[in-house]
């Protein structure tokens, strides 16, 4: 797999990671619910609130694969050294470590901001079902 390729992959990972948690509402239950008449509002601020809390999936997935990146091309450049071809490990490794850190980094921020849009929507007394 040539470095062009390799990157192509990684980007493309990483704006599926990045676009999973922006259509994502949590399911609420309006039966018996004393402020159903703000569930749309409270979905749009707790929206807001939960991409702040989390970080922004975007930026962290982008960070988590900056990092991996460059400790994937230090470990690949030490593993081709020893092979007799660092350029090559060091490619190799920064692509593996920039995919793992990317994708480690987005879902954690996904999570963190599920979490948050439901732990906001039943704070604001709604019942969140997931």
């Amino acid at each position: 797999m040539n470095t062009k390729t390799l990157v192509m992959t990684i980007s493309t990972f990483v704006l599926t990671a990045c676009a999973t948690a922006g259509n994502w509402q949590p399911t609420v239950d309006p039966y018996n619910d004393p402020n159903a008449f703000r569930i749309n509002q409270d979905l749009y601020e707790c929206r807001q609130l939960a991409s702040q809390a989390s970080g922004g999936t975007a930026t962290q997935t982008a960070i988590g694969t900056g990092v991996g990146a460059l400790i994937g091309a230090a470990a690949g450049a030490a593993i081709g050294a020893a092979a007799g071809n660092p350029a090559t490990g060091a490619a190799i490794g920064a692509a593996a470590g920039g995919f793992g850190g990317g994708a480690k980094q987005g879902f954690g921020a996904e999570m963190d901001f599920k979490t948050a849009y439901s732990h906001c929507m039943a704070g604001r007394g709604h019942h969140v079902l997931r």
